[in-house]
C-alpha cells in the first residue's frame, strides 16, 4: 500500500514574543535539515528569514518569510512570523494559511505579552502547537517557571517530554523522556550519540516520566485504558496520545534546548513530525460556492483547485504572489479564476521560496505554500480556483489601523512617484491604509503602531529613492454616546418640482454596554405605520451617519437605534427620503446626546531594572497610565499598565533614559476608552 506524499508534508510556523528567538529557531532548523551550511546570526545580519535591510538593521523580523527544507523524508513549509505586536497582521496572514506552529518562549520570562496575542491568534485558527522553551542557557532560566507560566496565562495542559542536564551557562542538553535517553550536544553545536540517562538524573528522570504518563491519562480516553490495565504507559501508546491531544489542542507538548547554541533542535524537528498535522489530518477547506452554498475541498492533488493568497510582494524581478494550495494542482502557464476580483489570471512561474531566494518548479499540488509570478489582480486574501468549479475562501482578517501619519513628497514633482510607493505598500500589507483628508487635503498612512509605519516610511525611501515628509503621528479616536436621548423627532420634506420626498421618523438613542462595541439597529414601530423596506432604509441611513460624530466628526460607535415610530405620504415617500431620514435623524440626535470621545488604549509591559521602578511608575502616570500589576522576575521588575496611545509617542527613548538603556516595553491594543474633555479636533 502506498503512502499519500501529502503525509510528509509539515506547513509550520514559528510563533513567539519579540526577541524569544523565533529566527534563531529558524536558522538552527535550515541548519540542521541542509537547507544552509552556516549558521546565520540576528546580530551579524546574516539570517536567511530577515534578509530585508531594515529587519537586518533593526535585529527584528518585520516581514513573514516563508522558507521550504526537508527533514527525516519529509517536506517542511516554513514560515517566519514576526513577533512585535505593530506587524500582528502578518501573523494573522500567516496562521490562516498553516497547518501547525512551534510556540517559542524565553526560559527566563515565559509567556510575554505578545507570547499570549500570538498564542490567541492561534487558537482563532485552531492551529495545533508545540511549546519550545530556549534560551536554557542563560543566567535564570528554570523551564519549570517557565512551564508555569504557560499553564497560568495560556490555560493549555503543558506535557513536559523532555528534562534539562545542566542549568544556565553548563546546559549541555536533554533527557529525552518517552524513550529515556540522554541528548547532548558538544560545544560547537554537534549532536552526541543518544546515551543512557545520567545516573545523578535517573530517578528524577523516572518520577517526570511517571507524571507525564498519568497527565497523559488524565486527558486521554485511549491511554487512560491502557494505564489502568498496566500501570503505565508504552512509548508508543504515550506517543499516539501526544500526537492526539496536541491536534486536538487540549494539551501541548514542551520541548527545551537553547537555539543560539544550536542545543535542542533535532528533537524539534522529530517532535514536529510525530506530533504536528499534515495537510491530509486537517479539515477539508471550507468556501462558498457561486450559488452561496458551503463547499468543502479535501487536500486531494486530483480535486478542483483552490488556493488562498496569503502575501504579496514586490521584488526586482517582479510582483510576488505567495500562495497556500489546499486542493487541486496548479501548473506553470495554467489559467485560473481569480474569485474574488472575479477574473481570469495566468501563472506564469511558479516557485519554491527560500526567503529571498526561489528555486523554479513546474507545478505545486494540494498542501504546498509556493510562491507565482504573473498574477496582476490577485491580493492578500484572494481565492485562485478552477474556472469551472468557482469557490470563495475566507480571506484572513485586517486588523483596524490605530495611528496615522501625514506623508507628502520631499519635492512637489515626487507627488505623483509617492501615490504609486503608497498604493504597492498598502497593497502589501493590508494593514496600512492610505487615505486623502477630505478637509486638509492631506495624505494619510494609517497603521498597527508607531513601528509599523517608521518601518513604511523607511521603505519609500529606500527602494523608491524619495525624500518624504513626516508629520506627527495621530490616533484613530471614535465618538460613542454617555446618555442618549428618546422620541427624537425628524421630518424629511423636500419638494422642487415632480415627485418629492416625505420621511418622518421617531428615533430612540442609547449607549450600548460596552464602550465602542458596535452598532445596533432595531424596529419597534407597530401597526404597519412605516413599512418593512422602509424600516431597512432608515438602518442604512444611520449607518451613514455613524461615520461622523459631533465632537470631532470622528467614527461613532458603541450605540443603539430604535425606530419607534414614523408616517408615510402614500407619494412622496420613498427608499431613498427614509435613508435620508435616518442619515440626518441620526446626526441631528446625536447633537442633543450627551456625547464621550473615545481613544484607543493599550497594555504596555515595561521591564526595568528594580532601582529604576519608581520613576518609571511616575512617568507611566505622567502619560495617564493605570498600572495593572508588577512583578519581580529574574532580578527586574516587570510593571504592567494601561496607557492611552496618544501618550507613548517617543516613550521608548524617554524609557531608556530614564533607565541608562536598561528599560525595554511592548505594547499590544485593547479596546478603546473614554478619552478626557476637551475633544481633540482633527
Amino acid at each position: 500500500m502506498r503512502t499519500n506524499p501529502l503525509a510528509a508534508v509539515r506547513n509550520l510556523g514559528i510563533l513567539a514574543h519579540v526577541d524569544a528567538g523565533k529566527t534563531t529557531v529558524t536558522e538552527r532548523i535550515l541548519f540542521a535539515t541542509g537547507t544552509t551550511h552556516k549558521r546565520g546570526e540576528v546580530h551579524d545580519g546574516t539570517t536567511v528569514t530577515d534578509f530585508d535591510p531594515q529587519e537586518r538593521d533593526r535585529g527584528i523580523t518585520i516581514f513573514a518569510a516563508a522558507v521550504s527544507c526537508a527533514w527525516d523524508g519529509h517536506r517542511i513549509n516554513l514560515i517566519d512570523t514576526p513577533g512585535h505586536v505593530d506587524f500582528a497582521d502578518e501573523v494573522e496572514r500567516s496562521l490562516r494559511v498553516l497547518d501547525g506552529a512551534v510556540a517559542v518562549f524565553d526560559a527566563v520570562a515565559g509567556v510575554e505579552p505578545q507570547s499570549e496575542s500570538v498564542w490567541r491568534q492561534a487558537d482563532r485558527h485552531g492551529v495545533p502547537r508545540l511549546a519550545f522553551v530556549n534560551k536554557m542557557d542563560r543566567a535564570g532560566a528554570v523551564l519549570d517557571d517557565a512551564v508555569a507560566s504557560v499553564r497560568e496565562r495560556l490555560h493549555p495542559a503543558p506535557l513536559v517530554v523532555q528534562l534539562p542536564i545542566g542549568a544556565e551557562d553548563t546546559f549541555t542538553g536533554v533527557v529525552d523522556l518517552l524513550r529515556m535517553r540522554a541528548l547532548t550536544w558538544t560545544d560547537e553545536g554537534e549532536a552526541n550519540p543518544a546515551a543512557p540517562v545520567p545516573d545523578d538524573l535517573r530517578a528524577e528522570a523516572a518520577r517526570r516520566r511517571r507524571l507525564l504518563e498519568e497527565a497523559v491519562a488524565e486527558l486521554h480516553p485511549g491511554a487512560l485504558e491502557e494505564f489502568c490495565d498496566t500501570g503505565a504507559l508504552g512509548t508508543g501508546t504515550l506517543t499516539g496520545a501526544l500526537r492526539d491531544l496536541t491536534r486536538s489542542g487540549d494539551a501541548v507538548v514542551v520541548l527545551c534546548g537553547s537555539a543560539y547554541r544550536n542545543r535542542g533542535i533535532e528533537p524539534l524537528l522529530d517532535a514536529v513530525l510525530a506530533y504536528l498535522p499534515s495537510p491530509l489530518d486537517v479539515p477539508p477547506v471550507r468556501g462558498t460556492g457561486d450559488d452561496g452554498t458551503e463547499r468543502r475541498r479535501p487536500a486531494d492533488p486530483a480535486a478542483p483547485l483552490a488556493a488562498l493568497a496569503f502575501k504579496v510582494s514586490a521584488t526586482a524581478t517582479g510582483r510576488l504572489t505567495h500562495l497556500r494550495v489546499y486542493s487541486g494542482t496548479i501548473g506553470k502557464g495554467d489559467t485560473v479564476w481569480d474569485a474574488t476580483a472575479r477574473r481570469p489570471e495566468r501563472i506564469g512561474r511558479i516557485l519554491r521560496v527560500q526567503a529571498d531566494r526561489h528555486a523554479p518548479l513546474d507545478r505545486a499540488v494540494a498542501g504546498d505554500i509556493v510562491a507565482v509570478v504573473g498574477l496582476k489582480s490577485a491580493r492578500a486574501g484572494s481565492t485562485l480556483c478552477a474556472p469551472d468549479a468557482p469557490l470563495v475562501l475566507e480571506p484572513p482578517g485586517v486588523a483596524e489601523p490605530v495611528v496615522s501619519v501625514a506623508v507628502e513628497a520631499l519635492r512637489g514633482t515626487d507627488t505623483g512617484r509617492l501615490a504609486s510607493a503608497l498604493a504597492r505598500l498598502a497593497e502589501e500589507d493590508p494593514s496600512l491604509a492610505v487615505r486623502t483628508d477630505p478637509e486638509t487635503g492631506q495624505t494619510v498612512l494609517s497603521g498597527m503602531g508607531e513601528l509599523h509605519l517608521e518601518v513604511a516610511v523607511e521603505k519609500i525611501r529606500r527602494d523608491h529613492g524619495m525624500g518624504v515628509n513626516v508629520g506627527r503621528p495621530r490616533v484613530s479616536y471614535r465618538e460613542t454616546v454617555g446618555r442618549g436621548v428618546s422620541g427624537f423627532v425628524y421630518r424629511h420634506v423636500k419638494q422642487d418640482g415632480g415627485a418629492g420626498q416625505f420621511a418622518h421618523v421617531v428615533l430612540d438613542v442609547e449607549p450600548l454596554d460596552t464602550p465602542g462595541a458596535g452598532f445596533e439597529f432595531r424596529s419597534a414601530v407597530v401597526g404597519g405605520r412605516v413599512p418593512q423596506e422602509y424600516v431597512r432604509a432608515v438602518g442604512a441611513g444611520c449607518r451613514d451617519a455613524l461615520a461622523e460624530g459631533p465632537l470631532g466628526g470622528h467614527p461613532v460607535t458603541g450605540l443603539r437605534v430604535t425606530l419607534t415610530d414614523g408616517a408615510t405620504h402614500v407619494k412622496d415617500s420613498s427608499d431613498t427620503a427614509f435613508r435620508t431620514a435616518g442619515r440626518f435623524g441620526l446626526r441631528d440626535a446625536l447633537r442633543a446626546c450627551a456625547m464621550v470621545l473615545l481613544e484607543p488604549v493599550v497594555e504596555v509591559t515595561v521591564t526595568v531594572p528594580e532601582d529604576a521602578v519608581g520613576g518609571v511608575l511616575g512617568d507611566l502616570a505622567a502619560r495617564r497610565g493605570r498600572v495593572t500589576g508588577s512583578v519581580v522576575r529574574a532580578g527586574a521588575t516587570v510593571v504592567t499598565a494601561t496607557v492611552p496611545l496618544a501618550e507613548l509617542f517617543g516613550y521608548a527613548t524617554r524609557l531608556r533614559s530614564r533607565t541608562q538603556g536598561r528599560g525595554t516595553f511592548t505594547s499590544r491594543p485593547t479596546g478603546y476608552a473614554s478619552a478626557p474633555a476637551p475633544a481633540p479636533t482633527r
